[in-house]
């Protein structure tokens, strides 16, 4: 039996000082230590980095509380998403951060957007036509022109979808939260490389 195509088990840890709450996912059950290690060591840097980033080690009084969010746990691919708030007293208000992780569980290896394609498939273009379709269809309101991602562009992977995503204030005012633009894996599949995240979701079986 292929085991690789199957869930890895996930726990919930929990970070909590004062003024500060996070839940955060660990692997588990991989049965390879260093995959282990390679995969939760990245977690946990970046619930670090996102509590950091937030201001909370230069502030105590910054409230922050975060959690996470499983996209894709299968066919060996581990995607998600962490997602922290962070107040600071006497704003107007708090403002949220996500930030997204995929994983291969078989090596532990962390993938970016660009390592999802074929090498020159020049899929900043690809991607940015197809999100600037999207913005037009859903005449979605924009804070400035867009151009085209980021190279590094957010992402995450939900079953046979990848979801490229901007920060609040990045591309759209406050109010309307996170601008998320879902393409099949289907519309990609010139592009994406076979044995990569996406060309695993794209197979049936």
């Amino acid at each position: 039996m292929d085991t690789t195509k199957f869930p890895v088990q996930i726990v919930t840890h929990r970070l909590v000082r004062p003024n500060l709450d996070v839940y955060y996912p660990a692997v588990t059950g991989l049965g390879i230590p260093a995959v282990h290690q390679r995969i939760n060591t990245a977690i946990f840097n970046l619930v670090q980095k996102l509590i950091s980033d937030q201001g909370y080690y230069q502030n105590p009084q910054m409230q922050v509380t975060g959690y996470y969010e499983l996209k894709t746990n299968e066919r060996g691919i581990l995607s998600l998403d962490m997602e922290n708030y962070a107040y600071a007293p006497m704003a107007a208000h708090g403002l949220t951060v996500i930030k997204s992780l995929t994983f291969d569980t078989q090596t532990g290896k962390q993938y970016q957007l660009g390592e999802l394609f074929k090498p020159g498939s020049n899929y900043v273009k690809v991607l940015s036509d197809i999100i600037q379709k999207q913005i037009t269809q859903r005449q979605v309101p924009l804070l400035t022109e867009f151009t085209q991602i980021a190279p590094n562009q957010d992402y995450y992977i939900a079953d046979k979808t990848l979801v490229v995503y901007f920060q609040l204030y990045e591309l759209t005012p406050y109010v309307y939260g996170f601008p998320m633009f879902p393409i099949s894996v289907y519309d990609l599949q010139d592009i994406i490389t076979d044995n990569g995240p996406l060309g695993r979701m794209a197979t049936n079986g």
